[in-house]
Formats: structure tokens, C-alpha cells, sequence
């Protein structure tokens, strides 16, 4: 047996197995049917005579685990991390064993994890980046209008009918009604947006284009006739620079150009800092956790490959799909996805592992007051109440964790 995991062994016998039996025949009994006996009135032989008693021993078995395993790991020598490992040994009429197999931590063995000589980078915001992040936030601030005269331009958006034809034929998907195509976007085929820059309202057109060599096997290289009808032409109107525009922003205080500019760079610098913060922490963790001894334990590695799991099957059915579909359309299997997360898992429980010794070693702890505030802060962030967010993580005693670990990350940062 591999070392830090213990095997107990429960058995239930006697009045106790006969009560968790009869508990058992109680819930069966409801559904079952005999022919000329009511719905749950079968008496019990003759219940076992028609389904035998086997037919009782899981739901038996389910009644009675929970508490004989509480009562055996008070004598636990092992402190599980992991869900135990359950098998039924023997069970029979007269009583059941379980054989339960207990993954504790494995030992850890710190090296060196302060003044590892690791730099941090400096963060500077220049002129042309705050320039681009307010053209960008007046670009998404921007107001679509119908342009009533003119042509199309760059940067418009042109609402077009178009209908494609190849070797005389119409081109399958190759057809639009009332598309708004963005001029500048490449949604389209190369060429295609060009050749609708200046045309005007009511104008048509046809396009004679060429599918790119590496498009779609059946149409790369073909020749291409688009025929287009501009609908209409909408055009984005920048805001100006003024305190409307710097409320809309959240910036109550500003009043000019010369004022955006310094909120803008403190944005940008906040943000900067806080990549360049979460690279710094993730190479001393990397550094750290590779000087640290520790053999873990391929149970402890498929348990964590299996949440990760579970957090990806959440994300994707965000996205609308499940995870038998993201199997087919990535051509993976469920061992493949496993194998292909269990790097990630390996790295995850080690930097765990780490941050955890740490925090022994120097003794890290957190007080009440520093938990409340943690966890007020951190609900005011999410837009939630503290007790939506305490029920979310699981309770104090997980923010509690959380917190711990966020302060020894803290004391890591400040002492590399």
C-alpha cells in the first residue's frame, strides 16, 4: 500500500444489518407489485420470496454506510483529502463489509521558496497607449447613425442584400437579406469589402472575386460572382470630449482632456500591475514548487483532473454545449481529455501543497476580522451580499482557507 493511504475495514452485522434490511424493504415495498396484494402492502416474505433479498442489500447498504464510516475513521490514523475509495467486500443476509481505502497528504519536503532571485517587471503606460484606450472607449461609446447621403467609407457599416453565384450556379450560404457588414471587419472574402467601399444607397453591383487558395476544398481558387444591393449605410459618431462624455465613463471629477488622461493612465498602470503581479507570483510558485520534494499520489491527481473537469463542463454549458459535444467536435475521448488535463492538475496541487507548507512554516494565520473583511470585499466586487458569497464558497471555514492562502501568496510576493 502506497505510503500516507489506509484500508479499514467496516462490518455491519447482526440487529443492526436486520434494521438497515428492513429499512430497506420499507422503501422497496412501495413500488413493488405482486398480483393480489395492494401497492405497498406485500408482506415481507413473500417480498423476498418474488425479488429475493438481494434486492434489498443496496439501498441497505446506502442506510448504514455513513455512519459506521464516521464512527471507524475516529480511529483513523490517516486524514483523508481526497473522497475514500469504497468497495464492498461480502454481503450476504447476515451482514455486509466494506473495505474503505483513505488517501491522506502526502509528505512534503520544502526547498527554497524566499530571495529566489526572481525579477519583477516595471510597469510604465506611454502617450500612444492611453490615446488608443480612450479612442477605444469612445469607439465603444460611440452612437450608430443612418447616413443620409454619401458614400460608404472605412469603418461604416454597410446593410446589404448579396446573393453569390459559382460556375453559373448560386453559391450555397452565399446569400443575404439586410446584412449589416462592418467595413473593416474581413467578414467576408478578400476583395468583397473593397469592392463595396463607395457605393451608394440603391446602388448595385457585381463583385467578381476569387476564393482564396486555402478556403474550403470544393471552392479554393474558384471564381466568384457576388451580386450586392446597398440598403443603407450607418456610420459611428464619436463622442466628444467633453463631461458628459467623462460621466459616462464613471468619472464624476473630470472636467477636461488634460484630467482624462491621467485616470486613464492610472487605469491602465492598475491593470498593468496587476499582470505583471500575477506573472511575479506564478514564477515563484513555479521556482518554489519545483525546489519542494513531494510524490503525489496518482488518486489525488484524478480527483483534482476530475474537478477540473467539472469546471469545464460549467463553462461549456455557458456556452450552450455539452461535454459529449465538445468530445465530438475536438475528436477527444473522456481518457484523452483526462490525460490531456492531468499536467495542470499536477501543477495545481503542488502550488496548493506549497502555499499550505509555507503558511505553516511561518506561521500564517488569519483573524476573524481579516476573514469578514476578505469576504466583504470580495462580495461588494462580485455585486452580491456576503451571504450569497459565503454560501457560494462553501461557508467560513473555506474562506477562512482562502484567505490564509491569499496572505502567505502576500508574504511569498513581498519576500522574493
Amino acid at each position: 500500500m502506497a505510503k500516507n493511504t489506509e484500508k479499514i475495514e467496516i462490518k455491519i452485522e447482526g440487529k443492526e444489518w436486520e434494521s438497515a434490511l428492513d429499512y430497506s424493504f420499507k422503501k422497496n415495498v412501495k413500488d413493488a407489485k405482486i398480483d393480489g396484494f395492494r401497492k405497498g402492502a406485500i408482506p415481507k416474505e413473500m417480498y423476498i420470496k418474488k425479488f429475493g433479498i438481494e434486492s434489498l442489500f443496496m439501498d441497505a447498504a446506502n442506510h448504514v454506510f455513513e455512519s459506521a464510516y464516521k464512527k471507524a475513521m475516529d480511529k483513523r490514523k490517516v486524514e483523508p483529502v481526497i473522497e475514500p475509495v469504497v468497495d464492498i467486500k461480502s454481503v450476504d443476509k447476515d451482514g455486509i463489509t466494506f473495505t474503505v481505502l483513505i488517501t491522506g497528504k502526502p509528505d512534503i519536503k520544502l526547498g527554497a521558496y524566499k530571495d529566489l532571485g526572481l525579477k519583477k517587471e516595471k510597469v510604465s503606460v506611454t502617450k500612444k497607449e492611453i490615446t488608443e484606450e480612450i479612442n477605444r472607449l469612445r469607439n465603444e461609446f460611440a452612437e450608430i447613425r443612418v447616413k443620409e447621403s454619401g458614400k460608404v467609407e472605412e469603418k461604416d457599416t454597410a446593410v446589404i442584400d448579396f446573393k453569390g453565384t459559382v460556375d453559373g450556379k448560386e453559391l450555397e450560404g452565399g446569400t443575404g437579406e439586410n446584412y449589416p457588414l462592418e467595413i473593416g471587419s474581413h467578414t467576408f472574402i478578400p476583395g468583397f469589402e473593397e469592392g463595396v467601399i463607395g457605393m451608394k444607397v440603391g446602388e448595385e453591383k457585381d463583385l467578381e472575386l476569387t476564393f482564396p487558395k486555402d478556403y474550403v476544398k470544393d471552392l479554393a481558387g474558384k471564381k466568384v460572382t457576388f451580386h450586392v444591393t446597398l440598403q443603407e449605410i450607418k456610420t459611428r459618431v464619436l463622442p466628444e470630449m467633453d463631461e458628459d462624455f467623462f460621466k459616462d465613463l464613471g468619472y464624476e471629477n473630470v472636467t477636461n482632456e488634460e484630467e482624462l488622461n491621467k485616470e486613464i493612465e492610472k487605469v491602465l498602470k492598475d491593470r498593468k500591475q496587476f499582470d505583471v503581479d500575477d506573472k511575479f507570483i506564478e514564477s515563484i510558485l513555479e521556482k518554489a514548487s519545483s525546489n519542494m520534494e513531494v510524490e503525489i499520489p496518482s488518486e489525488i491527481v484524478s480527483d483534482e483532473v476530475h474537478r477540473m473537469l467539472d469546471q469545464f463542463a460549467s463553462q461549456l454549458k455557458g456556452q450552450g454545449l455539452s461535454v459529449e459535444q465538445y468530445m465530438e467536435f475536438a475528436h477527444k475521448t473522456h481518457e484523452d481529455m483526462h490525460k490531456d488535463m492531468e499536467p495542470e492538475a499536477i501543477k495545481r496541487i503542488k502550488y496548493r501543497y506549497l502555499i499550505e507548507e509555507v503558511a505553516n512554516k511561518e506561521g500564517i494565520e488569519v483573524t476573524e476580522s481579516e476573514v469578514e473583511h476578505d469576504a466583504e470585499e470580495m462580495a461588494k466586487n462580485y455585486g452580491i451580499s456576503k451571504e450569497e458569497l459565503l454560501k457560494a464558497f462553501g461557508g467560513m471555514e473555506v474562506m477562512k482557507y482562502d484567505s490564509k492562502m491569499r496572505k502567505t501568496l502576500e508574504f511569498l510576493k513581498n519576500n522574493n
